[in-house]
């Protein structure tokens, strides 16, 4: 058979088997055993076992469990309830006042968390009822914690930059230095449509509440100093070279502990259920990771990537374009599958056509990062939609229309760094101890 008639039948072999409701791990692991099988010289046997072990053995790998129980941890912490009360004094009295806190809030909670349905819920079972409660339109409730939820997957620390950043090759401390930028980006894009949709909607707006004095106000935040605190000590101690992001995560680790223990808010069988919620998801992306490994050693034996990437590059595909066509492609699969997934589908194949063109693959990170958030609002399986649609009893679609606006703007924040591209590679080039 021609490579393009093989790489067909595994697509559509692919394709039958997530759409049988195949795990997709499995599915990912099955379609690479028939590509060795059948379409090459290459024994199955040595070449599955030699690829699962390396897939999960990868010292990048580390920090994963230890970002993830850090979220699970302060997800069960009085840590949204206190970022509610102490922003929003200080959000009174600019437009779309306090809707600005799902932006806020969802930074804030992103850089401690890394994931965005987390962030989502987490945020959303304060704010929500608090914010719909006080009179604001719900339309632009649900959409602004639909959009900002994202930001749990672009500001570091992200369990999916760590996920591409071993599937690709690339720096994990890098990729989470290159995502802040951006992710300030994406924040001032979010607040600047709330500020507008507040202007536009003034008078569906509630009245703004009394003023509050300084001393009351400056109280608030420090509420908020201890998770400021633990951002500083993660995040700082990558940024400044003193710290792998494994070490980072372990004292993360450490420091939402001690958050947990200060507030009171976190008992024995809450311990418990964190240790086995970060059990299970790190499971779920390990299992995933070396379905995807078997697929992209198979899809290297057969040479279809090769075979694509010069095809790429006999059509004289500029950068841009190339940077069209897979925006379209991940907005597409956005549309049945998570972030995850379509990061580990798509990068045995797609790496080698952003290196036809002389894409940073660093940048490419990150452009990624934000193409997987315009999953997390795309219906029908935009993870985000599934946590508000649990949280508000409104049926997807509708929250879908919503978060319309924030789709538009991740769309507008790949196209700035794709115009401005040291928004994402100005930081790692001279960052300390780098």
């Amino acid at each position: 058979m021609e490579l393009t008639q093989v790489a067909l039948f595994l697509v559509l072999l692919l394709l039958l088997l997530l759409g049988g409701g195949v795990w997709i791990a499995l599915a990912l692991l099955g379609v690479g055993w028939v590509g060795l099988q059948f379409f090459t010289n290459t024994p199955p046997g040595a070449s599955v076992a030699g690829s699962l072990w390396s897939s999960v053995s990868s010292w990048s790998l580390a920090a994963l469990p230890m970002f993830i129980w850090m979220g699970e941890i302060l997800y069960r912490t009085r840590l949204a309830a206190d970022l509610f009360e102490g922003l929003s004094p200080w959000l009174r009295s600019i437009p779309g006042r306090l809707l600005h806190i799902n932006v806020l809030a969802s930074g804030i909670f992103a850089a401690v968390i890394g994931s965005s349905a987390a962030t989502t819920a987490t945020v959303g079972k304060i704010a929500l009822p608090e914010l719909l409660k006080r009179g604001y339109p719900e339309r632009l409730v649900l959409g602004s914690l639909a959009g900002s939820g994202t930001l749990g997957l672009l500001i570091p620390p992200s369990v999916v930059m760590i996920v591409y950043g071993v599937a690709a090759e690339v720096s994990v401390a890098r990729l989470f230095i290159a995502g802040l930028l951006p992710g300030l980006l994406v924040m001032l894009l979010f607040m600047g449509w709330v500020m507008l949709a507040g202007l536009l909607n003034a008078k569906r707006m509630p009245p703004p509440d009394p003023p509050m004095p300084l001393g009351q106000r400056l109280r608030g935040l420090l509420k908020i100093l201890p998770v400021l605190l633990l951002i500083v000590a993660v995040i700082g101690s990558i940024y400044a070279g003193v710290a792998t992001p494994t070490e980072a995560a372990s004292l993360g680790v450490l420091g939402a502990l001690l958050i947990a223990f200060w507030t009171r808010s976190l008992s024995w069988q809450g311990l418990l259920e964190s240790l086995m919620g970060a059990v299970r998801t790190t499971s779920m992306i390990g299992f995933i990771l070396a379905g995807a490994a078997v697929l992209s050693i198979a899809m290297g034996f057969t040479g279809i990537p090769a075979a694509m990437a010069a095809w790429v590059a006999e059509l004289g595909l500029s950068k841009y374009a190339l940077l069209a066509v897979l925006m379209a492609l991940f907005l597409v699969l956005g549309a049945f599958l998570d972030g995850i997934s379509i990061i580990v589908l798509t990068t045995s194949v797609i790496l080698p056509l952003a290196k036809a063109v002389g894409i940073d693959l660093l940048w490419f990170g990150i452009f990624l990062v934000i193409a997987v958030e315009l999953a997390q609002i795309t219906p029908p399986v935009g993870f985000n939609l599934f946590v508000l649609q649990g949280l508000s009893g409104r049926d997807i679609f509708t929250i879908a229309r919503s978060a319309l606006p924030f789709l538009f703007l991740l769309l507008l924040a790949a196209a700035i760094i794709t115009v401005f591209p040291e928004i994402v590679t100005w930081l790692p080039r001279n960052m300390v101890g780098q």
